[in-house]
């Protein structure tokens, strides 16, 4: 039903935005812990909620029209491919070295600034797969900092791509780095309480 009010409203219906919220869990991870989880499954285990996801994260972009959708290991590999079917392109995966396997071929990396932890994420994709003339639209599920997106913008400077902006379930950065970096989302950490 929910993909059904997608297509037919032509953006984000509220039902959506409810659903995702309500879907949504703070999990307390136990003693010693300085702070609640996020937990996302539910999203993924509600099949209308995740045949919704793809056109709503794509929707603010299609006018840019991209050619390809880049996402960030390990929740980006699933909304990506989601996105990249709503627009009718190709999905490149952004690798970590500490998320397993790295590929085989020629990669480019970039790092990012501190994310929400302080750390700097090294992220790389195929060189193969991202090029010259690619229009790139980033997809994640949460962007706290905006680092990774930054580090993904670099590897498209740096193959000839040009970004288009960033799409996320939830937009938690500074409303000037959203401008800047063209971040939009469907959901802001204060709707999930």
């Amino acid at each position: 039903m929910l993909a059904v009010a997608l297509a037919q409203d032509g953006g984000m219906p509220a039902a959506l935005k409810n659903r995702l919220v309500e879907l949504f869990a703070w999990i307390d991870p136990g003693p010693g812990a300085s702070h609640l989880v996020s937990d996302i499954s539910g999203w993924w285990r509600d099949p209308a909620t995740l045949a919704a996801l793809g056109p709503a994260l794509v929707d603010p972009f299609r006018a840019a029209r991209p050619t390809v959708v880049v996402s960030p290991a390990v929740t980006g590999y699933l909304l990506g491919p989601l996105a990249a079917t709503a627009l009718g392109v190709g999905f490149v995966p952004a690798h970590k070295p500490g998320d397993g396997r790295l590929p085989a071929g020629s990669l480019t990396w970039a790092q990012s600034p501190p994310d929400f932890r302080g750390r700097h994420v090294d992220l790389a994709v195929r060189d193969r797969h991202l090029g010259p003339g690619d229009r790139v639209l980033v997809v994640d599920d949460w962007v706290a900092t905006a680092a990774q997106a930054r580090a993904l913008y670099d590897i498209c400077t740096k193959r000839g791509a040009e970004p288009v902006g960033t799409s996320a379930v939830v937009v938690d950065c500074p409303p000037a780095v959203a401008d800047e970096l063209r971040i939009t989302g469907l959901l802001t950490t204060a709707d999930l309480g």
